[in-house]
């Protein structure tokens, strides 16, 4: 199968085009390259430098399957530049959109946010209930998502919300709370936690870019629609103790005016026949292990707000 994806050479995407590639699939890879580029060399990988905002719809041609995972991520990064942000994650959405179906392409997946949903205080969140951004990246993964949906008789469509994935990629992040965590337990023996009792979903990287398979080969038998992805349910407080029982660190707690809790229920994804096989404890050890034999090397590009502010992209 020919599979366009946008974003594949960030954290997600340079998990998961390797792993395409693996199971015999052709790969147009789009990414302006803005953290780098952080994809192997293989015959059946084409990639382009190029931004979505202004993308020859001729990278469309053949294509099957769209993973559209590029976009400006987190709230810090879209306030850096809100404009920007609607531009990326909203307009160049829409114009791909328009692009896929003129393109005959069949299958449209698109990597939302479980952030979408604001605060909430009921114990299973699930795709049903009302959307409450409480932030302009929150509202432009929303408005995303409608703006996809509304092409849902021209092709299939599904947009994926995923909770916080952690775990290492070949374009690692550490402002991601359990790889952040993890890291300052490693490099300077202490973990500052703000708050503490926030609940927050997670999903290891590699389920991350299994789920993406997962909807890539089961296409036909899955509904259109949302799909919460988050396994985990687990305070910060929680994070910090388990990784403080892997790390010999102490653990600092201040105060934070961070209102965001909520919780992710994705049996919707699980009936699919999806089956997680990694976890935050699994992740952990894994940020120990690259840490360790070198493989984990800290950069500001491995802090997405202060790479973007100190390179200004536009």
């Amino acid at each position: 199968m020919r599979i366009l994806v946008t974003g594949s050479c960030g954290y997600k995407g340079s998990v998961l085009v390797p792993r395409l590639l693996s199971e015999g699939h052709e790969i147009i890879s789009v990414d302006n390259e803005w953290f780098g580029h952080n994809l192997p060399n293989h015959e059946k990988l084409r990639h382009y430098q190029a931004d979505i905002r202004d993308l020859p719809v001729n990278y469309l041609d053949g294509v099957e399957t769209i993973i559209h995972l590029a976009n400006i991520a987190n709230d810090p990064a879209v306030d850096l530049n809100p404009s920007l942000s609607w531009e990326v994650n909203v307009l160049a959405t829409q114009q791909l959109a328009e692009k896929a179906v003129k393109s005959k392409v069949s299958h449209f997946i698109y990597a939302s946010s479980g952030s979408v949903y604001g605060i909430k205080e009921e114990k299973k969140v699930t795709e049903d209930l009302d959307l409450v951004p409480i932030s302009v990246y929150n509202k432009t993964k929303m408005v995303a998502e409608r703006v996809l949906l509304s092409y849902a008789e021209k092709m299939k469509v599904h947009c994926v919300r995923p909770a916080t994935v952690c775990g290492m990629s070949p374009r690692m992040r550490l402002d991601v709370a359990v790889n952040m965590l993890t890291y300052q337990a490693l490099s300077r023996g202490e973990i500052t936690v703000l708050g503490g009792k926030q609940i927050r979903p997670n999903i290891h990287i590699d389920d991350m870019a299994c789920l993406y398979m997962h909807l890539v080969n089961n296409s036909r038998q899955i509904e259109n629609g949302c799909f919460n992805a988050g396994f985990e349910n687990i305070s910060i407080r929680e994070i910090a103790e388990l990784i403080a029982s892997k790390v010999d660190c102490n653990i600092v707690f201040k105060e934070s005016n961070d209102p965001r809790s909520y919780r992710q229920d994705s049996e919707k994804i699980l009936k699919s026949g999806f089956v997680p096989k990694k976890c935050v404890s699994t992740a952990i050890d894994e940020i120990i292990k690259g840490y360790k034999n070198g493989e984990l090397v800290e950069s500001d590009k491995c802090h997405t707000v202060r790479w973007m502010r100190t390179n200004k992209f536009s």
